[in-house]
């Protein structure tokens, strides 16, 4: 029969149900589920309540007992399986001095001590525990057992010290910090065994403390400044100052001289407040003048050109007196900055600057020297300036060099006759100036 064919039974064709037509795939699944897979992700997922212990009620002390032996025998076991793990360890102890029994806790940390005697946690937890009990000369022992073993330890002079405070016991405080600073500890400690003597207001315990400290730490700027603060908040503003006024008043320019302009306000504050507090009339004086010279140079450094501001400089230095070489150098700072045009209204503070400058030369009697500057008459050769030239030698009664610039002036002016006559009457003088002429 082939395939094509349909099956038959005798004569009639064999007819199957439609189910049994669509057979699924009786193959095993390539991946498996076993019953292990089942169960733990029943456990992941909590599938399966674990029911709680039973309470149990002890009526009798043999049940007692019996409850406590099997208790103290789950804490052996475990310390014999690991007796480095504090943890345990501490339980233990606990759990002994939960149910009253001291002596046994007693023991069992003392048990500890023998496998790890530097076990910072150990003793604090001893302590703590006698300390509960109001065992105090136990917590006293104790503590000064750690302290003797681990003197760098800051957590036992702490708690030592704290548990004498508590109980009001003041002077055993203070003789377990004096303890404590003989090992020289770092700073935080000299500053707590001060702040425990602030407390109790003891000001002059509190002053030799510092001063104790200060030999100790006085490498540190700061812990000067707090002992500075400590003097000034109690009052005793003579021990907070060196009295070296002089010496701060030289800081204070130092820092002023070296310090860029932006800097220097607050350092001006503090300086004056300084002078007014501890300065003569003079030193005030000199600080609001070294303040205005800060501002008049940060003016000229913005802009050269800025005459009016070169002009307030150089009064000040006049009016205050300074020395003449330093006004001079101000003046040829001044006079190097020419107008960058050709404009008169840019010349007009410029020339100023010069006739100001030949005043002071005059005024300082150095008419000559003021003479023999290249004054600007070449670069502006303006009537005004001429007549002003003409005014100071004719001041001067220097009558043969006035003359020579006032035919200049006749020249500049177009009057060529006027001009001839005054070289006439120049050249008809018995002692001629060759150069002059």
């Amino acid at each position: 029969m082939s395939d094509d064919e349909e099956p038959t039974t005798g004569n009639k064709p064999l007819r199957l149900p439609k189910k049994a037509a669509n057979v699924k795939n009786k193959a095993p699944a390539q991946l498996q589920i076993t019953a292990e897979q089942l169960l733990r992700e029943a456990k992941e997922r909590e599938l399966e309540l674990i029911p709680l212990p039973p309470k149990t009620k002890i009526t009798d002390p043999d049940e007692l007992a019996d409850f406590q032996r099997r208790k103290r025998k789950e804490f052996e076991d475990g310390i014999r399986k690991n007796r480095m793990q504090i943890a345990n360890w501490i339980k233990y102890g606990k759990w002994e001095e939960s149910i009253g029994e001291i002596q046994r806790s007693r023991s069992v940390f003392e048990r500890a001590l023998d496998v790890d005697h530097r076990s910072i946690t150990i003793w604090l937890q001893y302590a703590e525990m006698e300390m509960r009990s109001k065992q105090i000369n136990h917590a006293r022992n104790i503590f000064d057992r750690a302290v003797t073993i681990l003197p760098r330890a800051m957590q036992f002079w702490l708690k030592y010290s704290y548990m004498e405070e508590v109980i009001e016991n003041v002077p055993g405080a203070r003789q377990i910090y004096e303890r404590w600073m003989e090992w020289e500890p770092d700073e935080q400690a000299w500053q707590t065994y001060i702040n425990f003597e602030l407390r109790y207001k003891e000001i002059d315990r509190a002053r030799s403390i510092y001063q104790r400290f200060l030999h100790v730490h006085g490498t540190n700027v700061v812990n000067w400044i707090k002992y500075a603060r400590f003097e000034e908040k109690h009052g005793y503003i003579g021990n907070a100052r060196a009295k070296e006024h002089e010496r701060a008043r030289v800081i204070y320019k130092y820092g002023l001289s070296h310090l860029p302009p932006e800097r220097t306000a607050d350092i001006f504050k503090h300086y004056t407040v300084h002078e007014k507090k501890f300065g003569e009339r003079a030193g005030i004086e000199d600080v609001i003048v070294s303040k205005r010279r800060a501002q008049y140079e940060k003016q000229v450094a913005d802009n050269a050109y800025n005459y009016d501001a070169w002009f307030d400089y150089l009064r000040l230095l006049e009016n205050e007196e300074c020395p003449r070489e330093e006004v001079e150098d101000l003046y040829e700072r001044a006079i190097a900055n020419i107008p960058p045009h050709e404009e008169k209204r840019y010349w007009r503070r410029y020339i100023y600057l010069w006739i100001t400058m030949h005043f002071m030369k005059n005024s300082q009697r150095e008419i000559s020297n003021g003479r023999d500057r290249e004054f600007p008459l070449e670069k502006c050769p303006k009537e005004k300036l001429f007549r002003a030239y003409i005014d100071l030698e004719l001041q001067l009664r220097e009558f043969d060099r006035c003359r020579p610039k006032f035919a200049e002036l006749e020249t500049l002016l177009g009057d060529v006759e006027r001009a001839r006559a005054i070289f006439d009457i120049a050249i008809q003088q018995p002692a001629l100036d060759m150069p002059e002429v």
